[in-house]
């Protein structure tokens, strides 16, 4: 059976995986408080455990993707996916820190796929034009699990316990894996493509990015093009704002503004789900740069970059307001504009490397994305407690404008007459 615009139901099913994968990882923060209290973790051993996942994942993402872009993503995305749905389940039979930090470093080896296999299925199966639409769907994933973590990990501990919160996560991650098994196939493959559908994704791609099946990724080649480094150095100063309000907010609300658990489970969320409209805005703003403006495709995510930069610094005022209610706002405008920015920077590895390259670079780029987050991580670890929260939340408002000036001066656009073509889809029967 063929079905019509098959690429939009794959991204889903990336996205689908996403949002597991990033409820699996966000379960550790919102546990974060009945853990310090049941466990007797510190500020400083905390962080200790969520560097232990950072590192792992920052060691890892290039070899993540470097696995995708040569076994392919239908095999090795299930595999990453099984492996830290398992990880994630273990985290239910340990009782010390050193234990939860030994299994965060084991999910940190695996979650590290997501990313390089999200860009790396855009890649494969979207033109041009639309891949920041698609990249936006998919990166929706990692807000909307953010935002599933507090209400359903909250529960299951008032409910069950802590220990449960991990084993329920991991299940629906095992469960979503199965599912990304039977359903993915490449274009190539895919019985339910249609030729018409696999002619419009053909020809609205660059042709000077196509590669052939068995072209295998060059890691010291990727390494020495400028692109790669302004993609790279960006993503290093956008991260640790997403790290923050992935790991740090729960702890912030709890200790700064006395937010009691229920009510952290009540508005928590709200920056992640203001995060997945900002996936989904720059996309949707870089398309009608393309087709109704006539803006090349790099310059278009460079305008919708420069934009998110000027919104990100509304998370500096947080270290200013005293209500908790105010903060969750400003935090919530941060996710937005983060969220649009990253996803749009993510894409550029789409738009400047071959497909063989794709999920390559885009955990090389990852592994510095993460460097920054895990830099800032073990600052916050050593220094919250004596200076606060609010110096790091200032930082965080002004990190994206360097990186804005960092893409404009950097990054190439070595085929801008090639990548701004609006393929037309047949219609289908």
């Amino acid at each position: 059976m063929k079905i019509k615009n098959l690429r939009w139901w794959i991204i889903s099913l990336v996205c689908l995986v996403t949002i597991v994968n990033y409820l699996a990882r966000s379960s550790l923060s919102v546990a974060a408080p009945t853990l310090f209290t049941e466990l007797h973790i510190t500020e400083q051993q905390y962080s200790w455990i969520i560097s232990a996942f950072q590192l792992a994942y920052t060691v890892a993402q290039p070899i993540c993707g470097y696995i995708l872009d040569v076994v392919g993503l239908k095999i090795g995305f299930f595999i990453f996916a099984v492996a830290w749905s398992l990880v994630n389940m273990a985290h239910a039979f340990v009782g010390t820190w050193q234990g939860l930090a030994f299994l965060r470093g084991l999910m940190g080896l695996t979650e590290a796929s997501v990313i390089p296999a999200g860009m790396k299925t855009s890649a494969e199966w979207f033109p041009a034009s639309e891949r920041g639409i698609a990249g936006g769907l998919f990166n929706v994933g990692t807000s909307i699990g953010a935002m599933l973590a507090p209400p359903l990990v909250v529960w299951a501990i008032l409910t069950f316990n802590w220990e449960a919160a991990f084993v329920i996560t991991g299940g629906i991650g095992l469960v979503v894996a199965i599912i990304w098994y039977l359903v993915y196939n490449s274009p190539e493959k895919h019985p339910a493509l249609t030729d018409e559908e696999k002619k419009y994704i053909f020809d609205g791609q660059e042709k000077h990015l196509q590669s052939t099946e068995n072209e295998k990724p060059a890691m010291g080649v990727i390494l020495k093009q400028r692109n790669f480094w302004g993609i790279a150095v960006t993503r290093f100063l956008a991260d640790p704002a997403w790290g923050t309000i992935s790991f740090w907010m729960p702890l912030y609300l709890t200790q700064v503004m006395h937010m009691p658990i229920k009510e952290i489970a009540m508005f928590a969320w709200l920056p992640f789900l203001a995060a997945d409209f900002g996936c989904v805005a720059g996309g949707f703003l870089t398309a009608f740069l393309i087709k109704r403006c006539n803006i090349t495709t790099v310059n278009s995510r460079r305008i919708g970059f420069t934009i998110a930069a000027v919104l990100m610094t509304a998370i500096g005022f947080v270290s200013i307001v005293e209500s908790a209610y105010v903060a969750i706002a400003l935090i919530s405008l941060g996710g937005f504009a983060h969220q649009m920015l990253s996803t749009l920077v993510i894409t550029l590895a789409s738009d400047l490397f071959k497909k063989s390259e794709v999920a390559t670079v885009t955990g090389l780029a990852g592994s510095a994305a993460w460097a920054g987050q895990l830099s800032f991580n073990l600052l916050m670890g050593a220094l919250v407690v004596t200076i606060g929260y609010g110096p790091f939340f200032i930082i965080l408002g002004f990190l994206d404008l360097i990186g804005a000036v960092v893409l404009w001066t950097v990054i190439k656009d070595t085929h801008p007459s090639e990548t701004n073509k609006s393929p037309k889809l047949a219609t289908q029967s």
